[in-house]
């Protein structure tokens, strides 16, 4: 009897040993480059869940990001989230369009019970009560936000990403340099693969120019495509959100979920009629096959760095080879002239407005309240006090600072942008989205230049989406940029994801 027993006890431990490991391999999950397509087939195959998922994500935040600083905070809530997800598809067997996959969200977007700073102290305590409109879209399609993500303060800099409440971002292939700003938490933090996809905000600049920094897919997409309701914000007539992932697969998943009309955000009424159903059906590996692209001289030969120069140079001739007509030089009548005179100092409206409609404190209402609170950063301080002396447009200032729809310069500019397009049948307009190689930590204002994506699309309320064209000495990532008709996000998926697929030039930071 004793020996029956031995026998049985013997299988028992053999057969939990091997459960034991069998969930030990199932919780191997290798993060490198992980996509949505790659998730969700994991997840229903069986291979893991969402909790498991964020588990390891979570995990490798806590590993990485005290090199970085790119994330502010975890989400206490996400495993809580990830296993409510869980639970729906093991009843439903059916996943939402972003179920369970880790989100890192700027800490500029409103969200709900978790703090939203915009990097500033006079911001540091505040939690919203509700999502952003967008975030509200990407969780009800199932993301999970797993952590807000650093930004430099009030998103003033798009040169680095330095904050009052966080600190310095570094850049994750070399952190002796900058993400550019101000996204530059969200884009090192998806590129070191530390959450699947990322959403920033762009003013000037602030989602191509990490991206292009971190060797990212960055979309800023039309104008009145994506809300910017629940957003702080820098300039309201030029801010956008979008996506900013490892991928154009990825990065058009998430615009599907998040381009949409907003009742709260009056711009996005131009919308109506011009979102398809259907993004992703725009992903074609052939898109650049008889496609016709323009290239901008005028921008990409401004005093560029040699190697960013050889690498647009290697791109045209990649994109010829994949079927694309490249027309160069293009030239577009009056360019020097219009592109001058088009910001506008906003801030202060704009930030008042948002002060009274989601903080309502009486002690936080103005500019010189904010200002009176203070700020660790000297970048941050300095913008803070010209823009209590500056406000609408520094030259004509009779001249109405609005959205591309309704300002007449901005309105005069994109005409002859896509007049010109029309003439040479152009699909987009490309050019490096930097000139130059990313800036040292230490000597960011001193190198600061080359930056195109200031130039033309937050002015005209064009698209531009930026992908990456490969890499510098230093390790140092580098953005090719596509610039497109209003409301030609379709046209720029396709030629990007050609692209993208035809060179594959994307590559990890901090590969295990």
């Amino acid at each position: 009897m004793r020996t029956k027993f031995s026998k049985i006890s013997f299988l028992i431990l053999i057969f939990a040993f091997i459960g034991c490991n069998s969930q030990k391999e199932m919780n191997k999950i290798n993060l490198a480059e992980l996509s949505i397509t790659e998730i969700h087939k994991a997840y229903a195959q069986g291979n893991y869940n969402s909790q498991q998922l964020v588990s390891t994500y979570i995990d490798r935040i806590k590993k990485y990001n005290a090199e970085l600083n790119a994330i502010t905070l975890i989400n206490p809530e996400a495993i809580i989230i990830a296993k409510a997800l869980d639970e729906e598809y093991e009843k439903t067997r059916k996943l939402r369009p972003l179920h369970g996959i880790p989100l890192i969200v700027k800490d500029n977007f409103n969200t709900k019970g978790l703090y939203t700073t915009g990097g500033s102290l006079a911001l540091k305590d505040f939690i919203p009560e509700e999502n952003a409109f967008i975030i509200e879209k990407l969780v009800d399609a199932g993301a999970i936000i797993i952590a807000k993500s650093n930004m430099a303060e009030w998103a003033f800099s798009p040169m680095h990403t330095e904050s009052s409440t966080a600190g310095t971002t570094h850049n994750p292939y070399n952190i002796n340099y900058v993400p550019a700003g101000s996204s530059g938490g969200t884009a090192a933090a998806v590129a070191a693969n530390l959450g699947t996809i990322g959403v920033g905000t762009d003013t000037g600049n602030s989602v191509r120019g990490p991206s292009s920094h971190c060797s990212l897919v960055g979309f800023r997409s039309t104008i009145g495509l994506i809300s910017r309701e629940g957003i702080i914000p820098l300039s309201l007539r030029n801010d956008m959100a979008g996506p900013m992932c490892r991928s154009v697969e990825d990065a058009t998943r998430v615009l599907e979920v998040i381009a949409a009309y907003d009742a709260n955000d009056a711009v996005t009424k131009y919308s109506d009629g011009k979102i398809p159903a259907n993004y992703q059906q725009f992903l074609q590996k052939d898109g650049l096959n008889e496609s016709r692209i323009g290239v901008l001289r005028e921008l990409s030969d401004n005093d560029p760095d040699p190697e960013i120069t050889a690498l647009f140079e290697q791109a045209l001739e990649d994109m010829e080879a994949l079927g694309a007509t490249i027309i160069d030089t293009i030239e577009i009548p009056d360019f020097s002239n219009l592109r001058k005179n088009q910001w506008c100092a906003d801030f202060r409206k704009d930030i008042e407005n948002y002060l009274a409609k989601y903080v309502k404190r009486d002690s936080l209402r103005t500019l010189e309240d904010i200002i009176s609170i203070g700020t660790k950063s000297d970048f941050a301080a300095q913008r803070l006090t010209n823009l209590t002396k500056n406000s609408g447009r520094s030259v004509n200032p009779e001249i109405e600072c609005s959205d591309p729809y309704t300002d007449s310069k901005r309105i005069a500019y994109r005409e002859a942008i896509e007049k010109r397009m029309d003439e040479l049948n152009l699909d987009a307009i490309v050019y490096p989205s930097w000139n130059n190689k990313p800036a040292r930590i230490d000597s960011f204002q001193s190198d600061y230049k080359g930056d195109n994506s200031q130039v033309i699309a937050p002015h005209t309320g064009q698209p531009a989406f930026t992908v990456p064209m490969g890499f510098t000495s230093g390790n140092l990532p580098a953005g090719l940029q596509f610039l497109g008709r209003m409301y030609a996000e379709p046209t720029l998926i396709k030629i990007c994801y050609g692209y993208e697929q035809g060179t594959n030039h994307r590559k990890a930071a901090l590969v295990d």
